[in-house]
């Protein structure tokens, strides 16, 4: 199992470790996974996320074949803008999701997840041929820090670098005498950004990022893979090998807008065709008198099964047990009641509107 920089200060952290995505990642820490993603909702939490790829493309030609590969529409960014979208197979399921950001007219950045490193490098270097693909995830070292007062503790590292600059975009600037590059991106559902910079410098910027809000008496403290789950969760995110797989359909997966449809993509017809004979969709489940879990079985009123948890757990937002589901459309409307096998016992559930929580975000332009 590999492991970040940062692991010898999560080790004395006191952090509880797990494996994920051939990373052995601390998944909580002595508050506990409740306490981090509260700690993150009302002020700012701190995650080592260096388990993630990053790709770099470049050389002549390299937008043109990069928007050919990808669903999003991506030749009408700028410079320093970002944006989502899915790498799909050639039968329209997602191979990953992915975060792409322009550097210059022949420059992309792509983030991908943890497990699709090497197969996403592959396949980029497969068909963005002859443009140059570098994965750089190795000299690059990638953090978040995110919560209602996150960009508060950037700027006073920054010189108010962060503040100025509008959601899904990326700047370099110096954070605290270190050369970064801040994207104002996040799966919290909370404002903050996301860090790149070099991996040499990898524990220097995390405490500095910690001292700096000790000295302005700003709540803040490192959140493990439990709680961004749980935070990703509420706010209507999906994770790779849950809400999306490849077997899962954009559509599916209620990711249709990150799609363009008007230009040709890998898997479009496949995905297009889906997306016009829908036979299940992606919804959100409150239930009662349990824990769902992810392989849970969901059963319609008469007790046939329907579907299975994707994802499920407690949501410390809301408080509710909560899951996400793939069900035949006809059972997606909120209000509609369901039930989740949860040990052989059948527990009451209903549809609920997604997302559970509405990103703090969405009020930033």
């Amino acid at each position: 199992m590999k492991t970040t920089l940062l692991y010898p200060w999560h080790q004395a952290a006191g952090a509880r470790f797990a494996p994920f995505a051939g990373y052995t990642m601390p998944i909580q820490y002595p508050p506990g996974a409740v306490e981090e993603h509260r700690l993150c909702r009302r002020s700012a939490g701190l995650f080592d996320i260096d388990h993630m790829g990053q790709i770099l493309v470049s050389g002549r030609g390299s937008g043109e074949a990069l928007s050919a590969l990808v669903s999003a529409r991506i030749l009408d960014m700028k410079a320093g803008q970002a944006r989502y979208s899915l790498l799909l197979n050639e039968d329209g399921g997602i191979m990953d999701d992915l975060f792409i950001y322009r550097f210059e007219e022949e420059t992309w950045f792509v983030v991908v997840n943890a497990g699709n490193r090497e197969t996403d490098a592959a396949c980029f270097r497969e068909k963005l041929a002859p443009c140059k693909v570098e994965d750089i995830s190795g000299a690059v070292y990638m953090i978040a820090l995110q919560g209602p007062r996150a960009v508060e503790i950037l700027d006073r590292l920054s010189g108010g670098a962060v503040s100025p600059m509008a959601r899904a975009t990326m700047i370099s600037a110096s954070i605290a005498g270190i050369d970064a590059r801040i994207g104002r991106t996040g799966y919290t559902g909370e404002d903050g950004a996301e860090i790149y910079y070099d991996a040499s410098r990898a524990l220097e910027l995390w405490e500095a990022l910690l001292a700096e809000a000790g000295r302005a008496d700003i709540e803040i403290g490192p959140i493990g893979l439990a709680a961004r789950d749980s935070l990703r969760f509420e706010a209507g995110m999906p994770l790779h090998g849950h809400e999306i797989s490849p077997s899962i359909s954009p559509a599916e997966a209620l990711l249709s807008w990150a799609c363009d449809f008007e230009k040709d993509f890998t898997g479009k017809a496949a995905a297009l065709a889906a997306k016009q004979r829908l036979k299940r969709k992606l919804v959100t489940l409150n239930v009662s008198g349990g824990v769902p879990r992810e392989g849970y079985p969901v059963l319609d009123e008469e007790g046939a099964e329907i579907g299975r948890c994707a994802a499920g757990m407690f949501c410390p937002t809301t408080g509710t047990y909560s899951a996400n589901v793939l069900v035949p459309p006809q059972y997606a409307p909120p209000g509609t009641r369901l039930k989740v096998l949860i040990r052989e016992t059948p527990k009451e559930a209903v549809v609920i509107k997604r997302p559970l929580y509405t990103p703090a975000y969405r009020s930033i332009q």
